[in-house]
C-alpha cells in the first residue's frame, strides 16, 4: 500500500473511532447539564475553534472569497440548520439514553445518501445498492408497523439531516473547514441569545465560579472540530469509498456503549430491524469494496 493510502486510512479511522467512542463518553459525561445549554456550547465553542484554526492555517483569504459568493451564502445556510439539527438532535440522544437510536441513523446515512445521490445528481443504482436501499425502507416501516410507541425518530432525524447536509455540501465546491465556520457564524448568534437567557434565568452550569467544569465544556469544540479533520482529510488521501466502509466504526462503537456500557433497552423489534440493517450495510460495504 502506498503511504498516503495508509495515513488516510489512519486518519479516517481515528476520526471515525473519535465519533464513535471518545464524543459519546464526553458528551454523555457532560450531558447532566441539560441537553439545551450543552448544544449551545457545542456551537458555540466550535466556532470560536474554527476561527482559531482559519487563523493558524492563514484562511482568511478563502474565508472573504466564499463568504463574497453569495450561492455558497444560501447553501451554507441551509446546511448550517441541517447541522445545528444533526447536533442537537444527537446531544438530546445521548442526554436521553437514545445512543442505541442514533447509532441506527449513522448506520442507514450512507445508504440513504446513496439514493440521494441517485436522485439529485443521478448517480448510477446498480442492484445491489438498490436492494440496500430496499432492506433499508423495510427496517424502517417495520419499526413504524409495529413499535410505533417506542420508534427510533433520534435516528431517523440524524440520518436525514446529515444525509441532506452532505447532498447541500455536495452542491457547491466550499473547503470543508471554511464552509463549516460559515455554518458556524450563522447558528452563533442564535446560541450567544440562548446562553444569554439561560444565564439570566440561573439555570446556566458554566461560569468563573466552576472552572473545571468550564474548560471541560469549552472542549465540545475540539471535540467537533478534530474528529472532522481527521475524516475530512483520510477522505483526500483515500476517496469516498474507502472511508464510507470505515465510518461504520462510528455507527458499531455507538450501539456497543449504548447496549454493553450503559445499559439502554433494546427491543426485540429493533433488533430484528437492526438485523435487517446489517444485512443492507454488509451488500453496500461489498459493493463498495467491488467498485473502489
Amino acid at each position: 500500500m502506498k503511504p498516503d493510502f495508509n495515513k488516510g486510512l489512519l486518519l479516517t479511522s481515528l476520526g471515525s473511532f473519535w465519533w464513535g467512542f471518545i464524543g459519546v463518553i464526553y458528551f454523555e459525561y457532560v450531558s447532566f447539564i441539560g441537553h439545551v445549554e450543552l448544544v449551545v456550547h457545542r456551537c458555540l465553542w466550535t466556532a470560536l475553534m474554527l476561527i482559531f484554526t482559519t487563523t493558524l492555517f492563514s484562511k482568511w483569504k478563502l474565508f472573504l472569497s466564499t463568504s463574497s459568493n453569495k450561492k455558497y451564502l444560501l447553501y451554507l445556510f441551509i446546511s448550517g440548520f441541517l447541522i445545528f439539527t444533526n447536533w442537537a438532535i444527537w446531544i438530546y440522544a445521548v442526554a436521553t439514553d437514545r445512543i442505541i437510536d442514533a447509532s441506527f441513523g449513522y448506520f442507514i446515512m450512507p445508504i440513504i445518501s446513496v439514493l440521494l445521490g441517485y436522485i439529485f445528481f443521478k448517480e448510477n443504482l446498480n442492484r445491489k445498492r438498490t436492494f440496500s436501499i430496499l432492506l433499508v425502507l423495510i427496517s424502517i416501516l417495520m419499526l413504524i408497523l409495529f413499535n410505533l410507541k417506542d420508534l427510533p425518530w433520534v435516528g431517523l432525524i440524524v440520518a436525514l439531516s446529515w444525509a441532506f447536509y452532505n447532498l447541500v455540501r455536495k452542491k457547491i465546491n466550499v473547503d470543508t473547514d471554511i464552509g463549516l465556520l460559515i455554518e458556524s457564524l450563522y447558528i452563533l448568534p442564535f446560541a450567544i441569545i440562548t446562553f444569554y437567557f439561560i444565564s439570566k434565568n440561573g439555570f446556566n452550569d458554566f461560569s468563573f465560579s466552576n472552572l473545571e467544569l468550564s474548560l471541560l465544556l469549552i472542549l465540545a469544540g475540539p471535540m467537533t472540530v478534530i474528529p472532522l479533520f481527521l475524516y475530512v482529510r483520510g477522505v483526500e488521501l483515500i476517496g469516498l469509498g474507502p472511508t464510507g466502509m470505515i465510518f461504520y466504526i462510528t455507527p458499531t462503537l455507538q450501539f456497543i456503549l449504548g447496549y454493553f456500557y450503559y445499559n439502554e433497552e433494546f427491543s426485540l423489534v429493533k433488533f430484528l430491524s437492526f438485523i435487517i440493517i446489517w444485512i443492507a450495510v454488509i451488500i453496500y460495504l461489498k459493493d463498495l469494496y467491488e467498485n473502489n
